[in-house]
């Protein structure tokens, strides 16, 4: 091989090396505080369900060199991927806690294997939920609505009933940021105790059944939920 030859080889390899680095993966999801992040690099201690965007964010690739690109979902300290992607942006709602590992591969012809671009962790926390025993309906704006308290992390799936003391329901909700105002049928209830059960499970298997009591007490002023 002359001096001719190896240039072009060179140049051929360069090339190839400059388009793998054109290609770099991309996670787009919403955080807990309703901002739009963009990482290259890891998701840390994420609430589920997440949804994420991967993209995959490709600039300068030369003429005849657009890769076949594939998608890796692997658990971490697994081997086998337990979803495979195909397209150029995908994107996965993340349900379980624990960390896995989402790599990016190119090939860029048939005869080369698969080559690892980069690779994104995210890491979904274990579950956390914590009702409160009282609240103030007031209409002051402080603990006016019954919910789970602020700290819940990673709860897939909740449902919550209101009982009086006759085990008549009065109110139920699914959504885990929402709550009761303290009504039954449009008009405010007496101050007093009623109970709460919540059916819930957590992205890491666990599954909450609450039974507690329930106090309304419109007169007391509280700064956080009891």
């Amino acid at each position: 091989m002359d001096f001719r030859q190896l240039f072009v080889l060179f140049l051929c390899i360069f090339a190839h090396n400059c388009a793998i680095a054109d290609i770099i993966p991309t996670a787009v999801y919403t955080d807990a505080n309703g901002e739009i992040i963009e990482t290259t690099d890891a998701i840390a201690d994420a609430q589920a369900p997440l949804e994420v965007e991967f993209r995959a964010t490709i600039t300068d690739i030369p003429d005849g060199e657009q890769p076949a690109l594939e998608w890796r979902f692997i658990r971490e300290g697994e081997q086998t991927p337990f979803v495979t992607r195909y397209e150029e942006s995908t994107s996965y709602t993340f349900s379980e806690s624990g960390t896995f590992v989402v790599s990016l591969y190119a090939t860029f012809d048939e005869a080369s294997a698969p080559e690892l671009l980069g690779s994104i962790y995210v890491t979904i926390s274990t579950s956390i939920l914590e009702m409160p025993n009282a609240f103030s309906p007031n209409g002051d704006g402080v603990n006016d609505i019954y919910k789970a308290k602020s700290n819940h992390r990673s709860i897939i799936e909740f449902h919550a009933y209101i009982f009086n003391r006759w085990g008549q329901k009065l109110f139920d909700w699914t959504n885990i940021n929402e709550g009761w105002d303290g009504t039954a049928h449009g008009k405010p209830v007496k101050d007093g105790t009623y109970f709460v059960l919540v059916k819930a499970k957590g992205a890491d298997g666990r599954e909450y059944n609450i039974k507690k009591d329930v106090n309304i007490l419109r007169t007391y002023i509280e700064n956080e939920q009891q």
